[in-house]
C-alpha cells in the first residue's frame, strides 16, 4: 500500500480497477488533488498488481473485501486518522460496496464509501464486456489475466488449474470458470458473478455512499445501474451524470482541468466530516 501524506485526520483509502494500480493515473490523480486540499490518502494495491509476486496461489477478485479490512486496520494502528473513507474505481468500487455493505463492526473512523464507475451487476459488465466496441479492452485484460494464472500455475502446480481452459479463455466467462471460480471455490463463472455483485449489498449499506456511473459508460449494463436499490435509501446517492465513459469525467473538453468526479469526491468527503 502506498500512502501520501500531508499530516491530515483524514484519509482516502483508494482502490483500484481490474488489472491498475496504486500507480495507475486515475489513483495518482485522485489522491494527488486530494492531498492538495489536505487530506491524506493511501492506494492499495490488489495481490500480485503492485509489481510484486503474489505468495499465495490466489490473488484479487471483484469481491473480495478481506484486504481491505487489513488496510483499514492497518491505517488505523498509525493512530492519527479520525475520519476514513473508501474510495473504489470499477472492480474496486463493486469491492468498496460490498465492503461497505456486509463488513461487521466497522470501525467508527470509517465514515462513508465513494465508488466511480461500478460494475455493480459483474455478469452483465462482463456481458457488456463481450460487445464489438469493447473487444479491445476485453482482449487487454485477458493478455495480463492470462499471463498471471499461467505463472501461478508454473509456481503452484497443486493448484490443479487447466493450463489449456485457461489458455483458450477469451471472454471473463472464459476466465472466471477456469481460474477465478476454482481458485475461490465457486461452482462456476456465474455464482461467482452472483456472489460477489455490489447491488444486492446496497440495502445494507449503513454509512453515507456515493456511487457514480455514467450513462454512457460502455463496460456497464443496464443491471449495472442500481436504480430501484438506491430510490429510497437513506445513506446512498446514486449520480447518473449523461457523459464520463468509464472512469472519465473530464470537465473540459481538452481534460485540461481536474476531473470533475475528483472535485465531486472531495465535496462528498468534506460534507460527511463537517
Amino acid at each position: 500500500m502506498d500512502i501520501s501524506s500531508v499530516g491530515s485526520e483524514t484519509a482516502v483509502l483508494a482502490l483500484h480497477g481490474l488489472e491498475g494500480s496504486s500507480q495507475s493515473k486515475y489513483i495518482i490523480s485522485v489522491l494527488k488533488y486530494l492531498n492538495s486540499q489536505n487530506i491524506d490518502g493511501a492506494a492499495l494495491n490488489f495481490r500480485g498488481c503492485g509489481g510484486e509476486d503474489n505468495n499465495k496461489p490466489y490473488a484479487y477478485h471483484s469481491g473480495k473485501t478481506d484486504d481491505v479490512d487489513l488496510a483499514v486496520n492497518y491505517l488505523l494502528s498509525l493512530n492519527k486518522y479520525r475520519n476514513i473513507f473508501i474510495l473504489g474505481y470499477s472492480m474496486g468500487g463493486n469491492i468498496a460496496l460490498k465492503y461497505m455493505g456486509t463488513s461487521k463492526n466497522m470501525p467508527d473512523e470509517v465514515k462513508g464509501a465513494a465508488a466511480i464507475s461500478v460494475p455493480c451487476d459483474l455478469g452483465g459488465s462482463a456481458i457488456a464486456l463481450e460487445s464489438l466496441h469493447n473487444l479491445v479492452y476485453q482482449n487487454m485484460f485477458m493478455k495480463t489475466l492470462k499471463e498471471k494464472a499461467l505463472h501461478k500455475l508454473n509456481k503452484f502446480p497443486e493448484a490443479n488449474l487447466n493450463k489449456e481452459a485457461i489458455e483458450r479463455s477469451k471472454t471473463f466467462k472464459d476466465f472466471d470458470n477456469a481460474v477465478t471460480a476454482p481458485l475461490f471455490g465457486y461452482k462456476n463463472a456465474e455464482d461467482y458473478w452472483v456472489t460477489n455483485s455490489s447491488k444486492q449489498f446496497i440495502p445494507d449499506i449503513q454509512k453515507p455512499t456515493l456511487l457514480i456511473n455514467a450513462l454512457d459508460d460502455s463496460f456497464l449494463s443496464e443491471s449495472c445501474f442500481p436504480f430501484s436499490e438506491t430510490k429510497n435509501h437513506q445513506k446512498v446517492y446514486f449520480e447518473t451524470p449523461k457523459y464520463g465513459g468509464h472512469v472519465g469525467f473530464n470537465s473540459t473538453l481538452f481534460g485540461k482541468d481536474l476531473l470533475w468526479s475528483e472535485k465531486r469526491v472531495l465535496e462528498f468527503i468534506n460534507h460527511n466530516i463537517s
